[in-house]
């Protein structure tokens, strides 16, 4: 008898398959972060060698370009292609208005310019990412941060009603270091009524690289439930 997370994990496969659907010969794609991107990733393996589909992908992440390349997926760069068909990322939480929270991962920065580099962008997630305000749950919205500018960045947040906390690694003592050299806060608002705005405040607080508020970016999402997947669409 299957279990509600093998229930789960299937749904996450079938919304990556749906997300998959969206990319076609000779197609540059964005690749993003996380366990639900791992299997549209595979899948685009699985597509490269039984359709001999030809495809570039431009990974968001460390842990995106390593399963890129155990798939079979050739990579290119911004550099060679500054416009992308299509990006598929997953999210940490996503209302009805597509508006997300991305960074848990801490690979916020790359996959936000990803994902404005993109013609085309789609999100799969489990249904437990799915929430109505941002910040339900007591989700914290990550922050990259300049070492440099920690304390700063760390009393403006207060400021602004955000309680920071910078991120820690396990196993080992100080914090967590992106891609990019940065450190990484996590900062709790509570629920957030106007994600627009405050993300705006938060980018210009000096120092700050990028924020885990992600508006206006999403054209489509697919949210696995135990029994289908669902598809919001701007």
């Amino acid at each position: 008898m299957k279990t509600r997370a093998d229930l789960i994990q299937e749904a996450k496969k079938n919304a990556a398959l749906e997300a998959v659907k969206h990319v076609k010969d000779g197609f540059i794609v964005g690749l993003g972060s996380g366990t639900t991107v791992a299997f549209a990733i595979e899948a685009l393996g699985e597509r490269i060698k039984s359709e001999n589909l030809k495809i570039m992908g431009i990974p968001s992440s460390y842990q995106a370009f390593q399963l890129a390349v155990q798939y079979g997926i050739q990579l290119t760069t911004l550099d060679e292609h500054p416009l992308i068909d299509v990006t598929i990322d997953g999210a940490d939480q996503i209302t009805p208005k597509l508006y997300l929270i991305k960074g848990m991962g801490a690979a916020l920065a790359r996959e936000k310019i990803v994902a404005a580099a993109s013609k085309y962008n789609i999100i799969i997630a489990d249904e437990s990412k799915r929430v109505n305000v941002l910040g339900e749950n007591n989700q914290v919205v990550p922050i990259e941060v300049l070492p440099f500018a920690l304390s700063l960045v760390k009393s403006k947040i207060m400021v602004l009603g955000g309680i920071p906390v910078v991120r820690e690694g396990k196993g080992k003592l100080g914090p967590i270091v992106t891609d990019n050299g940065n450190v990484i806060i996590d900062a709790n608002f509570g629920l957030i009524q106007n994600p627009q705005d405050l993300a705006i405040k938060v980018k210009m607080i000096p120092g700050v690289v990028e924020t885990g508020f992600f508006t206006g970016l999403t054209d489509i999402a697919y949210i696995a439930t135990e029994s289908k997947v669902e598809k919001i669409q701007k």
